[in-house]
Order: C-alpha cells, then sequence, then structure tokens
C-alpha cells in the first residue's frame, strides 16, 4: 500500500510568525503515525493545515493522490478526513446522539444510525448517556464522544490532536486501546499528535519528532522507543510541561 497523505515542504504562520517551517510528512494507508512534540512544537498546526482550518503559505498537502492545500475544512471533510481537534470540542448543549448525527453531516445514505450503534459498541458509555447532553459528561467521556463523532464521518484518514490530554492514566490507555482497535477493524489510517510519547509510540507505526517547527528525526517507532534522545527528552519528562525550555541547546543526536 502507498501513501494516504503527503506533506511537502509545508510553511505554515499564525500572521508573520512561521509555526512550521519546511516540514514534509508521508502517512502510509493502513497505518498510524505518531507525531511527538512538546507544547509550541507546531504539532497541531499541522493537523490544521491538513484539515483546511489554516492555510499553508508553501508546500503541498496531497491526499489519495489529490491536492487539498488551501481548501475549507468542509471540502477536506467529505473528501474522508475527520479532524478530532485539542480539547475535544464537543457540541455542549446538544444530547450525545446528536452529537453523533452531527458527525455524519455530509452523509447522503441511510446507515447512519447504523453506524451510531457501531460507535456505542465502541463506546458503551456514550450509548448508556445517549440521551444527555454532552457538557455533563467527564472528560474522558467528552474526548470518546469526539472520537466517535469523527468515526460517524466513515473517514479514511482520523487526525487525532492530544485525544490524552489530561485524562487519568486508565482513561489513556482506554483511548490508545481504542484507536488501535478503530485502525484494525474499521481501516481508518490515523494521524496522531501527542505530548504523551509513550502512548504515541507504543501505538505508531511510524513516528516523527517536531521541535520549534520542524522535523528533527523520524523513525519507525520500535526504533524511536531505542533512540536516547527521545527516551531522554520525550519518555523521561512527558508530563513536566517543558514548553519554553531551551532544550535543543542541549547536546542531541539531531542539530
Amino acid at each position: 500500500m502507498g501513501n494516504l497523505l503527503e506533506l511537502q515542504n509545508i510553511e505554515t504562520y499564525y500572521g508573520p510568525i512561521m509555526a512550521i517551517r519546511g516540514v514534509s510528512m508521508d502517512v502510509p494507508e493502513g497505518k498510524v503515525v505518531s507525531v511527538l512534540g512538546a507544547n509550541g512544537a507546531g504539532k497541531t498546526t499541522v493537523l490544521k493545515t491538513i484539515s483546511g482550518a489554516m492555510d499553508p503559505q508553501k508546500g503541498t498537502v496531497t491526499f489519495k493522490g489529490e491536492r487539498i492545500d488551501a481548501r475549507d475544512p468542509d471540502w477536506v471533510a467529505r473528501r474522508g478526513i475527520a479532524h478530532v481537534p485539542e480539547g475535544r470540542e464537543v457540541f455542549p448543549f446538544l444530547s450525545v446522539e446528536d452529537n453523533l448525527r452531527m458527525g455524519a453531516f455530509s452523509r447522503r445514505d441511510s446507515e447512519v444510525s447504523q453506524d451510531i450503534e457501531l460507535v456505542y459498541e465502541y463506546f458503551p458509555v456514550l450509548k448508556e448517556y445517549r440521551g444527555n447532553q454532552a457538557e455533563y459528561l467527564s472528560g474522558g467521556q467528552q474526548q470518546m464522544l469526539a472520537i466517535g463523532r469523527a468515526l460517524m464521518l466513515r473517514p479514511e484518514l482520523m487526525l487525532l490532536d492530544e485525544p490524552s490530554l489530561g485524562l487519568s492514566p486508565r482513561l489513556v490507555h482506554d483511548i490508545a486501546e481504542i484507536v488501535v482497535r478503530l485502525n484494525r477493524e474499521q481501516s481508518v489510517t490515523m494521524l496522531l499528535v501527542e505530548q504523551n510519547a509513550k502512548m504515541a509510540l507504543d501505538i505508531g507505526d511510524y513516528g516523527y519528532v517536531m521541535e520549534l517547527g520542524r522535523i528533527v528525526m523520524e523513525d519507525t517507532c520500535e526504533r524511536l522507543r531505542e533512540a536516547t534522545d527521545v527516551q531522554e527528552f520525550y519518555l523521561g519528562m512527558k508530563d513536566e510541561g517543558v514548553r519554553g525550555r531551551r532544550r535543543w541547546k542541549q547536546r542531541k543526536t539531531w542539530r
């Protein structure tokens, strides 16, 4: 199988500030690709550039051989890319089930109800609270709802932005397990952005490490787990909130 998604030399700005610089990345069909890095590394900007929430000033984004950069998010979603943003962003005043139906906004088939039941199979707690307003769900349940809503699009590619953020270790394990199951059982290719390097490397097939808007390392997740720099700077301090720390001036194998 070839690459489902390809980024070539992407540069994206927030006003005059370059957020990502010269990023090139491949996401093979059927795989889980993880992007690691501290806050401010540019990981979220990569996902926003893919989904159409931000336009790149340079470079190309290609999905299934078609350029999708600088397209509207709605257009990108209809092509089969579902974006689960950081912070969940569910519709708080809608019920759980209505949130799921919103995920199928672009579909015109008759199998939406069937797919809602599929989501409930993966997330039984959502079925229990199907009539409740989403604002009353816990953080972990809202994360499950956000992933379930994305699944309702029947995506070929799912962009997951920090799905473990703010969750207990047990819930992080549960979310990671669901991501792997969706990848294997529903054939959804995953691009996972995470500060939790252990989770990202445990479930990923291939990984990229970002710092200051650029890719500084890439390899199979198995090899990245064994890399001294990744062990020291990410696996050893994944919970320390390292934004702003001038770690890149320490001795690393990347320059």
